[in-house]
């Protein structure tokens, strides 16, 4: 078992941008996936959740969900056998003790109410296995989509404080620090309209923009248009694997 001593430091934000990478990717190859029982904690459209099942057949997969529209949309879709879905949020998991290898979330962490975020990561290491791993892809408070949603939807404060829920997570020594990595993501929009749609008029947050307020958010989405009307922007991520101690 690693030492508290011999844990490396955590950081919230790296020195330099990393390399462009997929979540797809780096949890193929950090993760032990084949055949793992999995659990995806707020996995949003399922579009993650989709893909490893695909990419590992032999995982078993739930998706928890804790806004009910959008929970009920993935009910209603096809979905592959190996995959489910459940209501509910990572503070209140209805799973049993030790009953999942790998727990994932993608995004999500951050929007766990503050005063949840500790307890949300107890029952992460309640229902992981002994030595189960623990995945945590976070956007980093840096970049030109960051500067976008800024406009009206500030997550600086949110982002600090799920980074310091796992930073006391490790400190606790309910888990230990595997690897620490800092990538960049593609994020792409045919136009402003997919880009409203799925970032303003999303279910999970209640979103009211004064006109003002979008017209300079339009404004910096169009500064990033191409000719072909569609938007691409960099965004500075962090992924942290943590693993429960025995």
């Amino acid at each position: 078992m690693t030492s508290a001593t011999s844990i490396p430091p955590m950081r919230l934000a790296g020195a330099e941008p990393g390399p462009v990478s997929r979540e797809i990717e780096l949890a193929a190859l950090l993760l032990p996936l084949d055949g793992a029982r999995v659990l995806e904690l707020g996995c949003g459209r399922a579009e993650f959740t989709l893909a490893l099942a695909a990419r590992f057949p032999s995982a078993r997969i739930i998706g928890t969900e804790v806004d009910v529209v959008q929970h009920a949309l993935n009910l209603a879709a096809p979905r592959p056998g190996n995959v489910e879905f459940a209501a509910g949020g990572a503070d209140a998991i209805g799973l049993p003790d030790a009953s999942v290898d790998v727990v994932l979330m993608l995004k999500s962490l951050h929007h766990v109410p503050v005063e949840r975020m500790d307890r949300a990561l107890d029952e992460i290491a309640r229902v992981l296995v002994p030595g189960g791993l623990a995945c945590f892809s976070e956007p980093v408070y840096a970049g030109e989509f960051n500067a976008v949603v800024a406009l009206f939807h500030d997550e600086r404060v949110v982002r600090e404080r799920a980074f310091a829920a796992l930073e006391r997570a490790v400190a606790s020594g309910r888990f230990e620090l595997v690897t620490e990595r800092f990538w960049t993501a593609k994020r792409h929009y045919a136009d402003f309209a997919e880009f409203d749609e799925r970032m303003i008029r999303a279910t999970h947050t209640e979103h009211r923009l004064s006109p003002a307020t979008l017209a300079k958010v339009r404004e910096g989405f169009e500064h990033h248009v191409g000719a072909d009307g569609s938007a691409t922007f960099d965004q500075p991520m962090r992924l942290d694997v943590l693993r429960r101690r025995d």
